[in-house]
């Protein structure tokens, strides 16, 4: 968990996300200032009544602020160093059982699809920390709700004109979880939650105590003649043996001020919900480079053998990794193997490693079919990045606090969707003098389905990779497609009909952008 001196989040949300665009000028680095690792024998803050007001609306967004806004897909086409040009900013690909199987005994078949695709991302912070009421534990939570859009882009052979169609929706919220207070028990809270009667007779019966609210444990102890008598724990000499304690049932003033301390392991969840049936609850943290939060200069990302590392990859090892390794790997900075363009068999292909992945690797987005984020890597090599921040994020943590995935029965029975890996880059990118946000992510969402030959399980992943900017930082052009298909289409637009043909309700009111 991330900490910030409470002195520089005074107004800073509310001052950065008003500026003007000169004003502006080192957002991200004004927004990371004063961010360190929650440690144990760190100050912890007293929570007031009194207070609720001031800490509610100066809650931390954290480096969450900066999303607030709508995003959009922005298409790097203008780059000279990406040979082919791209229908849409965004790779997805994706594995599913192939028509025909079932879980149970026909292992292997997959149905592979990889396409380009466009989006719109809307953030909106909500005003005014959300509070968490845990007793001596109280935490104030920044949200900020999300909602996705996204639409495959394809041509069809005969038609001159792109084919968009609804392929993913999803809304949910991101919680920034760093404002953690202490809330001791008060003489009032005591009062008002009592719940009790103000004398026991149980307690004056069994161990002749008399008082009112007793808010300490009564012990046990004995005389030189071993008459055995009750008294408050208070009053107990030091050394004196006792032999029953009697728990309080009640508590006093400042109770809950000695800990235990809640600090987390995360700063950043995020929970969505997606029309396929499953509910996904990550945990996360902004990642560092050793001690900084912000990073200078731009993402690293693998060229040459290095691009074959089986995590980010769409061909996992217990799909038979396309018979290659971290050790003898494939160069996906190359044209793909002749083997790729074969006609595979018992020779060629002994075990069946290469076919079961050969039209991955043979995909006309290859090496994006391949490994995704590989597009995010071209896409910032014609670009001049100042810094960024990167968000790394989990459902499965390796260790501490875990997220999790719900999903309907059909999935769970079917596909079921076990693990999501997520990065998100905030990126503060340089172009004519003019300092630009922008997004980059990789999702990587794992399902298990079918088994193979020797009856192990199966891991397939499903990979989407976008690159994203405000709607205002776009060129024209981009922009005119964004509002046609996210602002101007139809409301009736199904995630199984393209948008050139589903034309039967009226187009809504036009682009925000435009609005103002």
């Amino acid at each position: 968990m991330l900490k910030r001196k409470k002195e520089i989040i005074q107004d800073l949300n509310a001052r950065l996300l008003k500026a003007s665009p000169e004003e502006q000028k080192g957002y991200l680095a004004q927004l990371m200032d004063g961010y360190s690792k929650l440690l144990i024998d760190d100050p912890v803050r007293p929570f007031r009544e009194e207070n609720l007001n001031d800490i509610a609306n100066n809650v931390d967004y954290g480096v969450l602020a900066a999303l607030n806004g709508t995003w959009v897909s922005y298409n790097a086409n203008y780059n000279k160093n990406i040979d082919r040009p791209s229908l849409g900013s965004g790779i997805h690909t994706t594995i599913m059982p192939s028509p025909g199987t079932n879980q149970n005994t026909i292992p292997g078949k997959f149905t592979f699809d990889s396409e380009e695709y466009i989006e719109k991302l809307t953030f909106e912070i909500v005003p005014g920390g959300v509070r968490n009421r845990g007793g001596a534990t109280e935490l104030f939570c920044g949200a900020v709700k999300y909602d996705q859009t996204i639409k495959s882009v394809n041509k069809v052979e005969g038609n001159p004109d792109l084919q968009y169609a609804g392929i993913h929706e999803e809304n949910g919220m991101y919680l920034w979880l760093s404002d953690v207070y202490n809330y001791a028990a008060t003489e009032q809270t005591i009062k008002r939650d009592r719940g009790i009667h103000a004398f026991s007779d149980e307690d004056y019966k069994d161990y002749g105590y008399k008082g009112e609210y007793r808010n300490e444990p009564l012990v046990e102890v004995k005389d030189e003649n071993g008459t055995s008598s009750y008294i408050l724990l208070s009053q107990l000499k030091e050394g004196q043996p006792y032999y029953e304690i009697i728990p309080a049932q009640e508590i006093k003033p400042m109770d809950g001020i000695t800990g235990p301390y809640f600090i987390p392991d995360y700063s950043i969840s995020r929970s969505g919900v997606i029309p396929h049936g499953s509910t996904i609850t990550l945990l996360g943290d902004i990642a560092p480079s050793g001690s900084n939060y912000l990073i200078s200069g731009s993402p690293q990302f693998p060229y040459g053998d290095a691009t074959w590392n089986p995590p980010y990859l769409a061909i996992s090892p217990t799909m038979g990794g396309a018979g290659a390794s971290v050790a003898h790997p494939i160069n996906l900075d190359e044209p793909a193997p002749a083997w790729v363009h074969e006609t595979l068999n018992d020779q060629n292909d002994p075990g069946s490693n290469k076919i079961y992945t050969q039209r991955i690797l043979a995909d006309d987005l290859y090496p994006y079919s391949v490994r995704p984020d590989m597009r995010l890597r071209d896409t910032l090599s014609g670009q001049n990045v100042a810094n960024y921040v990167l968000i790394q994020m989990s459902s499965k943590m390796k260790t501490g606090a875990q997220g999790g995935i719900l999903n309907v029965p059909f999935v769970n029975r079917f596909a079921p969707t076990v693990e999501v890996d997520f990065r998100l880059w905030i990126e503060t990118v340089i172009e004519d003098g003019k300092e630009i946000l922008q997004l980059q992510y990789e999702q990587i969402i794992f399902f298990e389905f079918d088994f193979g030959n020797d009856g192990g399980t199966t891991s397939w992943p499903h990979i989407q990779v976008n690159t994203l900017r405000k709607i205002e930082d776009i060129p024209a052009d981009q922009r005119k497609i964004i509002e046609e298909q996210f602002f101007n289409a139809p409301s009736a637009m199904s995630m199984t009909t393209p948008a050139s043909i589903s034309d039967s309700v009226n187009p809504p009111a036009g682009c925000p952008y435009h609005k103002g």
